[in-house]
C-alpha cells in the first residue's frame, strides 16, 4: 500500500510537470502577442476590417488580426456569435471578410470527464478500504506471531571450534563429552547413559562463556540457536512461558541442536523471593523452562546450554540433576592463558617485530578475554592514529593503561603547585610500594592525569595468584597511605587528591576485620551477616549479628590498623628523604618513569645516599 501510494503520488507530480512544460510550449510563441478585449472592441476592429480570422470555442472567441496579434474575448454561452455581432451592428458584409471556424469539444473528452467523476471517488474509496484491510491484517498477524520467540541461529561464516578459544583445558575437555553427545548419542543410549539435559556455564563477565557454546556447536556441527533470557519476559502474563514452549519445540525439529539461553538469571531467579507471586511473569516463564526441560524425551538430542555471572541467585528446582546436569565454572585466564588469548586476537593484526607479548600478558592481571580483545583493539586504533603500518609494544603497553584508567588529558592545564602536590603523592606511593617486601613491584610511575585520576603508580605481581597473604594486605595499607603521608611530611598540608586512596584503606581495612578474620586483638571470627534480595539480584544491607561493645571493639582494631600503617609509611619516607626528593624532582622533568627508569633512579639515588650517612 505505501508503495502504490507513494507511485500515485510521483505520477500526479510527474503528470503537472510535464502539463506545464507542454503548455508553455505550446503558447510561449503567443504570450507576448495575446490581447484580452471586450466584445465591442472586437466589434470595432471587425468593421475596421482588421480582423482576418475568428476560431470559436464556446465561450471563448480567438480573433487574428491583419498584424498577426491574437485577440481573445468571451460571449454569451449558447448563443450563436454570428447573432451577436449583428445585434453590435456588424453587417454581412464585414463578416464576409473574416474566416470563421466553430471549434466544438470532442466526445471523448466528454466521456472522458464524465468517467473521471464517476470512477476518482470510487478509486479513493477502494484505496482506503485496502489499507484499512492491510493494516487490520498486520494487527491480527501480530496478534498470532506474538508469542514466537525471536530465535537467532548462527551462521556457517560465524563458525567457532575449540581452537578459537585460548586456555581453559578443563572446560573444554569437559565439553567434549557433549559434542560426542550430539555427534553419536546411540553410543551412550546403548550403555544405559542418559543424554544430559543442560549445561550451565558459569563465570565472570568476559570470561568466554558464549564463545565455548559456540564452540561446542561448531565442533558438533550442529545448528546453535541463541536467545537472550531477558527476551522470554512481557508485559503480558503468559506470553514469556509461550516464548519459551516455541523455542524449544523450534530446537526439538532441528535436532541435533543446540538451544543457548544467554544471561538466564533475567528469567531464572529464585521463586518466592520477589514480588507479584506465582502471576508474575518471570516465574510464569521460569515455570515453563522447568517445565520443558523435564519434557524431553530420553532420546531427544537437543542440549540446552546457559549463562550467567550471578549462579547464587539462580533458582535450586532449575539447578537440580535432570535439569541442568553439568554447571562448569569458568575463571579468568592466567599468564599463560592471557598469552594464547593476546595470540588469538592478535593473528590477524600487523605487528610490528619488538612486540613481546608475553610482557603484555604479564602487565594484565585480572583481565577477561573480552578485556584482552579490547585491549588488543585499543593498541590498532592508536597505531592507525600515529599513522603507523604496524603495532608496535608501546602502542599496546599504552592501551593497558587506557583500558585501565582512561584515556590520557595531556591537555588538562594544571597549575605548579598542584603539580608539585601530585608529583609528591604518587612519589610517596612508590617510595613505600618499593622499600615494602610484601608488595608487588612498581611498573610504571606518571604524574599525567589518566581518566578521573590526577596521576597514578602502576604495580603488577610478578606471578598471578588466587589468595593474598595478612602481610600483603598490610603492605598493601601503607602503600595507600604513602600519598597521603608523603604530602604530610614534604608539603605540610594535605589535599583532596588521596581521598580515594583512603576510602579504599578504610574498606581493606574493615574487610581484614569483619570478613577475613585477620586481626589479632578479635580473632578469627566474622561478623555481619549480608543480605540480598534475590529478585533484585544485588546486596542491600548487612545485618548486624554481634554486640554495640563488639562493634566498638571492631572500630578501634580499624583505626589501630590504619595508624600503624600510616606509622610505617612516615618512617619509611623519613628514612629516605634524598630518594624522594630525587624522586619528585625526575617526576617533574620527565612527568613519566617506566619501571626499569624508576629502579635505576632508586638504585643510582640509594648508592648516593650511602656516603652522605658515612660522613
Amino acid at each position: 500500500m505505501k508503495n502504490l501510494l507513494k507511485n500515485i503520488g510521483i505520477g500526479i507530480l510527474v503528470f503537472l510537470i510535464l502539463s506545464t512544460i507542454f503548455s508553455y510550449l505550446w503558447t510561449g510563441t503567443e504570450v507576448n502577442q495575446k490581447q484580452q478585449v471586450s466584445l465591442n472592441e472586437l466589434v470595432l476592429k471587425i468593421k475596421n476590417g482588421e480582423v482576418k480570422s475568428m476560431v470559436i470555442s464556446d465561450p471563448e472567441v480567438r480573433a487574428t488580426t491583419q498584424d498577426n496579434k491574437i485577440l481573445i474575448t468571451n460571449k454569451e454561452t449558447g448563443v450563436s456569435i454570428i447573432e451577436t455581432l449583428k445585434n453590435l451592428g456588424v453587417t454581412e458584409e464585414d463578416l464576409s471578410k473574416v474566416q470563421i471556424d466553430i471549434k466544438t469539444p470532442s466526445d471523448w473528452l466528454l466521456w472522458g470527464a464524465l468517467i473521471l467523476q464517476m470512477i476518482l471517488p470510487l478509486a479513493l474509496i477502494f484505496i482506503f478500504f485496502m489499507w484499512m484491510n492491510k493494516q487490520a491484517q498486520k494487527s491480527v498477524g501480530q496478534a498470532f506471531t506474538f508469542g514466537k520467540v525471536n530465535l537467532k541461529i548462527s551462521s556457517p561464516k560465524d563458525k567457532v571450534t575449540f581452537q578459537d578459544v585460548a586456555g581453559l583445558e578443563e572446560v573444554k575437555q569437559e565439553l567434549m563429552e557433549v559434542v560426542e553427545f550430539l555427534k553419536n548419542p546411540k553410543k551412550f543410549l546403548d550403555v544405559g547413559a542418559k543424554i544430559p539435559r543442560g549445561v550451565l556455564l558459569m563465570g565472570p563477565p568476559g570470561s568466554g562463556k558464549t564463545l565455548l557454546a559456540r564452540a561446542v556447536a561448531g565442533e558438533a556441527g550442529v545448528p546453535f540457536f541463541h536467545i537472550s533470557g531477558a527476551e522470554f519476559v512481557e508485559l503480558f502474563v503468559g506470553v514469556g512461558a509461550s516464548r519459551v514452549r516455541d523455542a524449544f519445540a523450534t530446537a526439538k525439529r532441528a535436532a541435533p541442536s543446540i538451544l543457548f539461553i544467554d544471561e538466564i538469571d533475567a528469567v531464572g531467579r529464585e521463586r518466592g523471593a520477589g514480588l507479584g507471586g506465582g502471576h508474575d511473569e518471570r516465574e510464569q516463564t521460569l515455570n515453563q523452562i522447568l517445565v520443558e526441560m523435564d519434557g524431553f524425551d530420553r532420546d531427544t538430542n537437543v542440549i540446552v546450554m546457559a549463562a550467567t555471572n550471578r549462579p547464587d541467585v539462580l533458582d535450586p528446582a532449575l539447578l537440580r540433576p535432570g535439569r541442568f546436569d553439568r554447571r562448569i565454572i569458568l575463571d579468568l585466564p592466567d599468564l599463560r592463558e592471557r598469552e594464547e588469548i593476546l595470540k588469538i586476537h592478535c593473528r590477524d593484526k600487523a605487528l610490528a617485530k619488538d612486540v613481546e607479548l608475553r610482557r603484555v600478558a604479564e602487565r594484565t592481571p585480572g583481565f577477561s578475554g573480552a578485556d584482552l580483545a579490547n585491549l588488543v583493539n585499543e593498541a590498532a586504533i592508536l597505531a592507525a592514529r600515529r599513522n603507523k603500518k604496524e603495532i608496535g609494544q608501546s602502542e599496546f603497553l599504552e592501551s593497558i593503561e587506557k583500558v585501565m584508567l582512561g584515556p590520557e588529558r595531556k591537555s588538562r592545564i594544571i597549575s605548579d603547585k598542584e603539580k608539585h602536590i601530585i608529583a609528591y603523592h604518587e612519589a610517596g606511593h612508590a617510595l613505600v610500594t618499593y622499600y615494602s617486601p610484601d608488595a608487588d613491584p612498581v611498573q610504571k610511575v606518571s604524574i599525567i592525569a589518566r581518566g578521573q585520576a590526577g596521576g597514578y603508580t602502576l604495580k603488577m605481581p610478578l606471578e598471578d595468584r588466587r589468595l593474598q597473604t595478612r602481610k600483603q594486605f598490610l603492605a598493601e595499607l601503607a602503600i595507600l597511605l604513602g600519598g597521603y603521608t608523603a604530602e604530610k611530611i614534604y608539603l605540610g598540608d594535605i589535599s583532596t587528591g588521596a581521598a580515594n586512596d583512603l576510602k579504599e584503606a578504610s574498606e581493606l581495612t574493615r574487610k581484614l576485620v569483619t570478613q577475613f578474620g585477620m586481626s589479632d586483638k578479635l580473632g578469627p571470627i566474622t561478623f555481619g551477616k549480608t543480605e540480598e534480595m534475590i529478585f533484585l539480584g544485588r546486596e542491600i544491607s548487612t545485618e548486624k549479628n554481634y554486640s554495640e561493645e563488639t562493634a566498638e571493639k571492631i572500630d578501634k582494631e580499624v583505626t589501630r590498623l590504619i595508624k600503624d600503617a600510616q606509622k610505617r609509611a612516615e618512617k619509611l619516607l623519613r628514612e629516605h628523604k634524598n630518594q624522594m626528593d630525587v624522586l619528585v624532582k625526575t617526576l617533574l622533568e620527565k612527568e613519566v618513569l617506566e619501571k626499569e627508569e624508576f629502579e635505576k633512579l632508586m638504585k643510582e639515588s640509594t648508592e648516593a645516599d650511602k656516603p652522605a650517612k658515612n660522613k
